[in-house]
């Protein structure tokens, strides 16, 4: 696979779009082993100046760190750095070193992270980007939507919050275009081969050198 015309093709097609849909994988998360932060500013050059929105299924909360726009980003799956109660007697959700003893000022049980790892996950936690994403999404149909699916692997989770969806995005919207880019599982589906291009490379790395 030629993947040199693509690198120099995709930031041309980016400056086009009029909006910019980003999913991460876990090739995003901190289990990678991986410096995040250039790839994290990489991407931030790459989107700068453009309508983007961001969905990572990874919950390390790193993205929030780097340049990207936080309101500009959703974060389904949770976020270490947000707490809620293990008992799940609220739906209060509090930041890191909020609450100095650890426990739930309602009931007394420990604070555990927001995550979808949580026995009685607290969805409140992303639900409002979550709207924000969608309101975001409804607005691009028929627009030049460029979707860049970034490490997304073959884990139900990330099927169903990344591939899944996305997919169907480009499928409805006769005015999208895919990249694909995952170094293990790079597959298009037939329904968008016409509007989609896949690239089997790491994602990090291929985004650092853009």
């Amino acid at each position: 696979m030629d993947t040199n015309h693509i690198t120099a093709d995709l930031p041309a097609r980016i400056r086009d779009a009029e909006r910019v849909l980003v999913g991460l994988g876990t090739e995003w998360g901190a289990g990678s082993g991986r410096d995040l932060k250039p790839a994290y500013e990489a991407l931030a050059k790459l989107l700068e100046g453009k309508d983007y929105f961001i969905v990572t299924v990874n919950v390390d909360g790193q993205i929030y760190d780097s340049p990207l726009d936080g309101k500009r980003i959703t974060a389904p799956c949770g976020n270490l750095h947000w707490y809620q109660c293990q008992a799940a007697c609220t739906t209060d959700i509090w930041e890191e070193g909020e609450v100095a003893d650890g426990k739930c000022p309602h009931c007394g049980a420990p604070l555990i992270p927001n995550t979808i790892e949580a026995e009685h996950y607290i969805e409140e936690g992303y639900l409002i980007s979550w709207r924000e994403y969608t309101a975001w999404l409804s607005r691009t149909l028929n627009r030049r939507l460029e979707v860049l699916e970034l490490g997304a692997g073959v884990r139900m989770r990330e099927l169903q919050v990344l591939r899944w969806p996305l997919e169907k995005t480009v499928f409805f919207n006769n005015k999208a275009h895919m990249y694909r880019i995952n170094e293990t599982f790079p597959q298009i589906s037939d329904e968008i081969q016409t509007k989609a291009e896949a690239v089997k490379e790491n994602s990090v790395e291929f985004v650092e050198k853009l």
